[in-house]
């Protein structure tokens, strides 16, 4: 059984210097990562389902058997004030989160469905306009849903199917591997959240450009583990990473690609709108990097992978344990 989610514990006694202590224990505060936290709550009702043998529940799509590659089925569910705040912006991110899930696993996307709440149609509608301009940026047809206008709230879920010739994988990471980030910088803030838009104003071909790195990494056997940089912030996504593969991490905190003038509190927790981790071969590095700096993206060797179950980070002389994943699980998807 896995147990409750609790403050992680360094494995050594050394003394480490407070301003990179304090920065990661914020971090590990920061409310997305308790959100992934609460998948370990649900695992021993989800254990009952109909299970579908073949490929391990938690990555960020199901992979489905199919005649030829693979099928690939996500979905995601937004926080109701975002929803109320930003309808417009939130019915992009349905759209935009969803493609970017598809890619993290090295596919493409094929069509997106959604389920819409609302206390009536002014606010469902800007959800909507949102849906089908992003629709229109990544090509992606809205083909179905569910539509409620007399709710007590503002609520967005959206579903999404896509294809894949080749997998990248939460579970595919393996120790003596780079871990690469891939960002796109060009953007602002999407205030009050810390949702880094680096989307709604790029031309669109640039977008389906950016995204298409990915299939194309998987395809070439240059990259064998990805996942797309969620509300968990860069830690928190690299911790369920690693979680999946069963390795751990040693990060240097300066190698990470950040904007200028953006704290590393903020940005260690943002929700970039092309953000994501991926681990590759040592000799395969370089090749990946090229790939997203030809198109004017930031990427970075930003630390490799080992054996042991914990996550490190380290700022020139120092060294902080960010999560001990053997002693404390965050969803409690695992390998083993």
């Amino acid at each position: 059984m896995n147990r409750p989610v609790q403050l992680p514990q360094t494995s050594s006694a050394e003394a480490i210097p407070v301003d990179l202590q304090a920065l990661l224990e914020q971090v590990r505060h920061y409310a997305g990562i308790a959100h992934k936290a609460d998948i370990q709550q649900l695992q021993p009702a989800m254990a009952k389902a109909y299970a579908l043998t073949g490929y391990p529940n938690g990555d960020d799509c199901a992979v489905l058997p199919a005649a030829q590659g693979y099928q690939l089925l996500a979905i995601e569910g937004f926080m109701n004030r975002f929803v109320e705040h930003d309808p417009w912006f939130a019915g992009w991110c349905g759209v935009m989160v969803n493609v970017s899930d598809i890619a993290a696993m090295g596919g493409k996307p094929v069509a997106v469905v959604n389920a819409l709440w609302g206390q009536g149609a002014e606010q469902a509608s800007l959800v909507m306009e949102g849906m089908a301009a992003a629709s229109r940026a990544y090509q992606v047809p809205i083909v179905g849903g569910h539509t409620n206008l007399r709710s007590p709230q503002e609520q967005l879920s959206v579903a999404i199917l896509g294809q894949a010739d080749a997998l990248l994988s939460s579970f595919a990471a393996r120790a003596g591997q780079d871990v690469v980030m891939a960002v796109d910088l060009r953007g602002n803030y999407q205030r009050p959240f810390l949702n880094w838009n680096a989307a709604t104003s790029a031309p669109a071909e640039r977008l389906r450009g950016d995204l298409a790195l990915l299939p194309m990494l998987a395809e070439q056997g240059l990259a064998t583990a990805a996942k797309d940089i969620s509300q968990a912030g860069t830690l928190g996504t690299l911790i369920m990473l690693l979680e999946c593969s069963g390795v751990g991490a040693e990060i240097e905190l300066e190698a990470i690609p950040r904007p200028a003038g953006v704290d590393w509190q903020d940005w260690l927790c943002s929700f970039p709108s092309f953000g994501f981790l991926l681990s590759c071969a040592p000799e395969h590095t370089a090749q990946v990097l090229a790939a997203f700096h030809q198109r004017d993206l930031a990427a970075a060797r930003i630390g490799h992978l080992r054996s042991a179950q914990e996550c490190w980070v380290s700022r020139g002389d120092q060294r902080a344990c960010f999560w001990n994943i053997a002693r404390t699980p965050l969803t409690g998807m695992s390998s083993g």
